[in-house]
């Protein structure tokens, strides 16, 4: 079986992997949903049942210090994580379902840069979420 991508990245950084390590590895390179720490120990007890929450609150907090996932707030209240990326993206949730949708947008990144100059600054870092609900939802 071929490392994942975030296991790659921990090696990279020479960070040790223990068998739970590269569980908790895999289950968030595998994820597509931003999962909160809860979502990940379930997928990855699934993989391997001795792996423990405080281990997966450990882990994941290893990976972002080293700068390998990202925590996102999407103020619910959970913090979730996603593979750190050279890919910048934005994020889309809808309030109604908790889905989130990754999108980039080369006119808002413009918009964004121009807004900071004209403030007299220079854009370093910026993350942006929108909240919304869908055009058809039940009112």
């Amino acid at each position: 079986m071929t490392a994942s991508r975030i296991e790659d990245m921990c090696v990279e950084k020479g960070m040790k992997m223990t068998g739970q390590r590269r569980v908790i590895a895999r289950v968030l390179s595998e994820s597509d949903d931003h999962p909160d720490v809860e979502e990940v120990y379930r997928r990855s007890s699934e993989v391997d049942p001795k792996i423990s929450i405080a281990t997966v609150y450990r882990t994941v907090r290893l990976f972002e210090e080293a700068g390998i996932v990202e925590r996102l707030d999407f103020g619910d209240g959970r913090a979730r994580y996603e593979e750190a990326s050279e890919d910048h993206h934005d994020h889309l949730i809808d309030v109604q379902s908790g889905k989130i949708l990754e999108f980039h947008d080369d006119e808002i990144e413009e918009l964004q840069k121009k807004i900071a100059e004209k403030l007299g600054f220079k854009l370093v870092d910026h993350r942006m979420e929108l909240f919304g609900v869908p055009l058809d939802a039940k009112k």
